[in-house]
């Protein structure tokens, strides 16, 4: 258990933790990215049981129906990020004009006006990219369903017609409408207090979540999951060429960026490419130093030279031994730590990489505790976690991914307060 010490701000706490320095409590993350979230229903049954102010929950991720964690609520759990989202959603339109709407369970909530769905003859929901129902879907909620699916829009592939512009059509400079945006919302999200982890696009390489891209009307080039999997094996020349000029660009927009927003920004979302199953890693490392590792260096080592940011990194999965290449790309920070899989063992990974790597998350197992364990077992598992993590720093708070759909609150409660207990709170 930490120790009470002079009692530090929400930012001194993660700038601590983020320099491997131990700082007075563990720090915590929710709401902060895309990957540290929660559904939008855990959202509003927090807000319900901690008493605060009725209303609808904004979705801020369609994609993954995530809610926005409001200040009033960010205070009662006690968080210390503030997060920067990108200017568009998944679906490639912006978070504004917000409007009800219900889901599958009866709750209502706030979508953005662009948020444009359709329902099929089965109850799927449809929606739209960009909010053109003109065009096809790109995304699906499956009758009764929480969230939503990519749709894939390919169709056969021409070898003889493949050309790596097709995958590069979302990599364009940054506007200067999307600067305006940063710099406001980085402006904003520093004035409270709070340590500031931003997600500016663009500077992920292979995301299946993005080779999809549901947020273009005609996406070209290779969008299939698989087909994209079999082409960092069968095409590697072709996905290199995606890479480069991508790296190059994302060099250019962050130039553009780190100007307009500065040294507010404690940590940037790099990439959520997943590299693990529950059992292992799903290329080789080799693989990973060759295809990966010099377009991360390339991204990573200009944030480092030119600005203060820390860079984040996700990848679910048996990762442990991609820990050190992970590590030579310039990542500072792993995220969720899937302490489940195969050889993430918690002490272990600590012991082995914990003065290199910063561990954001790992607090929590969604897929099991956190989801059907009781209070009971939340408390000891978050207890277990926060002492395996939390010594000299190098640890920020987060379950293993976002709170899904059907999570009990009051799981979600016993963990809250399994952290103050370990920093000694009340």
């Amino acid at each position: 258990m930490i120790s009470e010490k002079t009692p530090m701000t929400s930012r001194e706490r993660v700038r601590a933790s983020l320099n491997h320095k131990q700082p007075d409590r563990v720090p915590i993350d929710f709401g902060g990215t895309a990957v540290t979230g929660m559904h939008v229903t855990c959202v509003a049954a927090l807000r319900d049981l901690y008493g605060l102010a009725k209303g609808p929950v904004k979705v801020v991720d369609p994609y993954q129906m995530l809610g926005l964690i409001e200040d009033d609520l960010q205070e009662a759990l006690g968080i210390d990020v503030q997060g920067v989202t990108p200017p568009e959603t998944m679906f490639g339109f912006r978070n504004e004009n917000w409007k009800p709407w219900r889901l599958a369970n009866g709750l209502e909530v706030l979508v953005a006006g662009d948020f444009q769905t359709t329902t099929t003859a089965g109850g799927d929901t449809l929606v739209y990219p960009k909010g053109d129902r003109s065009v096809p879907p790109s995304g699906r909620m499956p009758q009764g369903g929480m969230f939503f699916d990519s749709i894939i829009r390919q169709g056969p592939i021409d070898e003889a017609r493949l050309d790596p512009r097709d995958n590069l059509e979302e990599f364009g400079p940054t506007s200067d409408r999307d600067l305006d945006y940063f710099r406001r919302e980085v402006k904003r999200a520093a004035s409270t207090g709070r340590a500031v982890v931003a997600t500016f696009g663009g500077l992920a390489f292979g995301d299946i979540a993005l080779v999809p891209a549901p947020f273009l009307k005609n996406p070209g080039g290779i969008r299939d999951i698989e087909e994209w999997y079999i082409s960092t094996l069968t095409r590697q020349d072709y996905v290199r060429a995606v890479f480069e000029k991508q790296a190059e660009m994302a060099v250019s927009n962050l130039e553009k960026i780190y100007a307009a927003v500065g040294d507010d920004v404690d940590a940037v979302f790099i990439c959520g490419t997943d590299f693990g199953t529950q059992q292992s890693t799903f290329l080789s490392v080799e693989s990973f130093r060759s295809l990966y590792r010099p377009y991360y260096r390339t991204v990573n080592g200009w944030i480092h030279k030119h600005t203060p940011w820390k860079t984040f990194k996700h990848s679910c999965g048996a990762v442990a031994a991609l820990m050190d290449p992970f590590i030579e790309s310039g990542f500072d920070i792993i995220n969720p730590v899937q302490c489940s899989a195969k050889g993430m063992d918690p002490v272990r990974l600590k012991k082995d990489f914990g003065d290199k790597l910063v561990f954001w998350g790992g607090g929590i197992e969604t897929q099991s505790t956190l989801a059907f364990g009781s209070p009971a077992d939340v408390r000891a598992e978050v207890l277990s976690r926060c002492e395996a993590f939390s010594l000299d720093g190098g640890f920020i708070f987060d379950a293993v991914h976002n709170v899904q759909a059907g999570t009990r609150v009051e799981n979600i409660a016993a963990m809250f307060q399994a952290v103050r207990e370990f920093n000694g709170q009340k």
